[in-house]
């Protein structure tokens, strides 16, 4: 992925935080970020703004423990945005 292109919204991170089970301190520490960073990219309206590099490392941090993000109009039931965890087939 371009760095350029790394989008997810609020609603996908919070999302793909309960499908692992993690809570706000363990993907700050997963991600190398502070918890106030993981908070105020998650309080976000929509798609999340900030640092490249601190979307980077939280979009790594989620897809190494095996969610895969879904972008707007990529194939899903409803067309939309989401996340899933990977199979492990």
């Amino acid at each position: 992925m371009n760095n350029g292109d790394i989008m997810i919204t609020s609603a996908q991170m919070r999302a793909a935080r309960a499908l692992l089970d993690i809570d706000q301190k363990e993907l700050a520490s997963r991600a190398g970020l502070s918890v106030p960073t993981i908070q105020r990219m998650e309080s976000s309206e929509g798609v999340v703004r900030g640092v490249v590099d601190s979307l980077a490392k939280v979009v790594g941090a989620l897809e190494a423990a095996g969610v895969e993000l879904i972008a707007a109009g990529a194939a899903s039931p409803a067309g939309g945005r989401g996340v899933r965890l990977r199979g492990g087939g």
